[in-house]
C-alpha cells in the first residue's frame, strides 16, 4: 500500500505540474522523465523495507515502471528539442489515470500475496522436486472437442540422499487438491512429508484445478462449466438427485486420474516409460504397494473412494471433505451408503462447522457412516478453523482465503498442527513407527 501510494502520488505531482506549467510539451517531457526516474528510485529504496523485494508479487509492477521509464526516456531524447504545443488539462489528468490504472493492475499480486517461503520441515532430509505431465492414452479429454487424450501433471516430493538409495524404501503418499484448487495448495504438508522419509505426489485435475500447463505448454484454466455446477450445487434448495449425479461425476473423472497416477507409477517400476530422469529417481525411491492418500475438500473425497478400491493403499486422511463416493444412490428422499465396513484405516479432519452439522444430522450423513463403520475410523476438527486452514492459502494470499473461508484460528499453527497429525498418522500406519494419540479437537 505505500508503495503504490507513493507511485500515486507523484502521478498527480506530475499532473499538477503540468497543468501548473500550462501544458507545455516540451517542459512535459523532461518533468515526465524526472517523475519516472523518481518512481523508479522509489521503488528500489522500498526494497529496504521489510516485505518487499524482486519476487513475484512485485516483478509486474517493476516491469510496468520500466517500460514507462524507457518509454518517457525515448520521447524526450527524440523530442526534447523539437516538441511543441501545449497538453491541455483533460489530457494531463487522462495520462496520469492511465498511468495509476496501471500501477493499481501491477501491484494486485502483492496485494493478493504474501513473501511466505513456507515452513521449516523437522525431518532428516533435505527434499528434492521433480515434475512432468503424464498422458492417459486410454482417456478422451470431455472438457476438449479435438479428440485429444486426458493428460494428468505430477509433482514429486521427495528425499534427497545420499549414495544408492534401496529401491522401494520410502513410502508413497499421493495428494488430490479440492474443487478450484491447485497441486501446490499443502506445499508445506508435502515438504514435511519428504523430510520424514516419503515421496510425495501431488497430481493436478485440470479443468477443475485453478490453472495447470498441458504438453504443449498452453495454460489450463478452471472450466467455467464446472464452476457453474459447484455453484449449483451448493445453492439452496438445489434437489438431492442433481446434488448427487454431478458429484458422482467430479469424484468419476478425480478417481480416474489418481488411479492413472498409481498404474503409472507401478508401470515404471517394470519397464521405462517417458519422463524425466528426476522423476524416475523419485518413483525407484517409492514403495507402490505401501501408500497413503490424503486430499482437501473434493480431494478428500476422491482420496477416500480410491482407498476403499485398492490394496495397495494402507492409510487415508481426509481433510474437510464430504465423502461423496461412499453414497450409492439417493432414492426415497435420502441417500443409500456404502454399507461395506471401509477397509483401512481412515482419518477425517473437519472444521468445527463441519463436525457440529455432522452431529445435526447423524446417521444421515456419510461421513458418520463410514468413520463408524470402518475397521479403524478416526475423526478430529479444530475449534475457530475455516475450509482453508487446512490448506497453505492463508499463508501465501490471506485474501483469497478470507474469500473461500477461513476462521479466527491462528493460520500457521493450524496448518502446522494438521501436518503434525497427518505425519503422525502415517507414521504409524505406513512405517509402524509410533501411536496415533489424537485430542478430541484442536485450537
Amino acid at each position: 500500500m505505500l508503495v503504490f501510494t507513493l507511485m500515486l502520488i507523484l502521478e498527480i505531482v506530475l499532473a499538477v505540474w503540468t497543468i501548473k506549467t500550462e501544458g507545455e510539451r516540451k517542459k512535459y517531457l523532461k518533468n515526465r522523465l524526472m517523475i519516472r526516474t523518481a518512481q523508479m528510485a522509489v521503488f528500489f529504496l522500498s526494497m529496504l523495507l521489510p516485505g518487499i523485494n524482486l519476487d513475484m508479487r512485485f516483478k509486474m509492477l517493476l516491469l510496468v515502471l520500466v517500460i514507462l521509464w524507457i518509454y518517457a526516456l525515448v520521447l524526450w531524447l527524440a523530442k526534447r528539442k523539437t516538441a511543441t504545443g501545449r497538453l491541455s488539462k483533460a489530457k494531463s489528468v487522462a495520462k496520469a489515470t492511465l498511468a495509476v490504472v496501471l500501477f493499481a493492475f501491477a501491484s494486485v499480486p502483492a496485494f493478493l500475496f504474501t513473501d511466505y517461503e513456507g515452513l521449516e520441515t523437522t525431518g532428516q532430509y533435505k527434499v528434492k522436486t521433480a515434475e512432468d505431465i503424464w498422458v492417459d492414452n486410454s482417456r478422451v479429454e470431455e472438457f476438449e472437442q479435438d479428440g485429444s487424450k486426458r493428460e494428468v501433471p505430477v509433482h514429486f516430493y521427495y528425499p534427497e540422499v545420499e549414495g544408492d538409495v534401496k529401491e522401494g524404501g520410502f513410502p508413497l503418499i499421493i495428494f488430490s487438491h479440492g474443487a478450484f484448487g491447485y497441486y501446490q495448495s499443502n506445499t508445506s504438508t508435502y515438504m514435511e512429508l519428504a523430510s520424514r522419509g516419503y515421496v510425495v505426489v501431488s497430481l493436478d485435475h485440470p479443468y477443475h484445478s485453478f490453472y495447470t500447463v498441458d504438453t504443449d505448454g498452453k495454460v489450463i484454466t478452471v472450466d467455467p462449466g464446472f464452476m457453474q455446477e459447484v455453484q449449483y450445487v451448493n445453492e439452496n434448495n438445489t434437489p438431492e438427485t442433481d446434488i448427487f449425479d454431478y458429484s458422482s461425476k467430479w469424484l468419476k473423472l478425480r478417481t480416474d486420474d489418481m488411479n492413472f497416477v498409481i498404474d503409472t507409477i507401478k508401470l515404471a517400476k517394470k519397464k521405462d516409460i517417458h519422463t524425466s530422469e528426476d522423476v524416475m529417481n523419485a518413483i525407484k525411491m517409492a514403495d507402490d504397494n505401501n501408500i497413503g492418500l490424503f486430499g482437501h475438500s473434493l480431494g478428500g473425497a476422491t482420496s477416500v473412494t480410491v482407498g476403499r478400491q485398492r490394496e495397495e493403499v494402507k492409510a487415508v486422511i481426509d481433510l474437510d471433505g464430504t465423502m461423496l463416493g461412499e453414497q450409492i444412490a439417493y432414492e426415497n428422499g435420502r441417500y443409500e451408503f456404502n454399507e461395506e465396513p471401509y477397509p483401512i484405516p481412515i482419518l477425517a479432519v473437519d472444521t468445527e462447522y463441519h463436525y457440529q452439522a455432522a452431529l445435526e444430522y447423524g446417521d444421515l450423513y456419510v461421513n458418520n457412516k463410514v468413520i463408524e463403520n470402518a475397521v479403524d475410523g478416526r475423526e478430529v476438527y479444530f475449534k475457530d478453523a475455516g475450509h482453508m486452514n487446512f490448506t497453505d492459502l492463508p499463508l501465501f494470499s490471506p485474501v483469497l482465503a478470507n474469500k473461500l473461508g477461513t476462521g479466527t484460528i491462528d493460520e500457521v499453527e493450524c496448518i502446522k498442527k494438521t501436518n503434525e497429525i497427518v505425519c503422525m498418522f502415517f507414521d504409524h500406519y505406513l512405517k509402524n513407527e509410533g501411536e496415533v494419540v489424537l485430542q478430541e479437537y484442536y485450537e
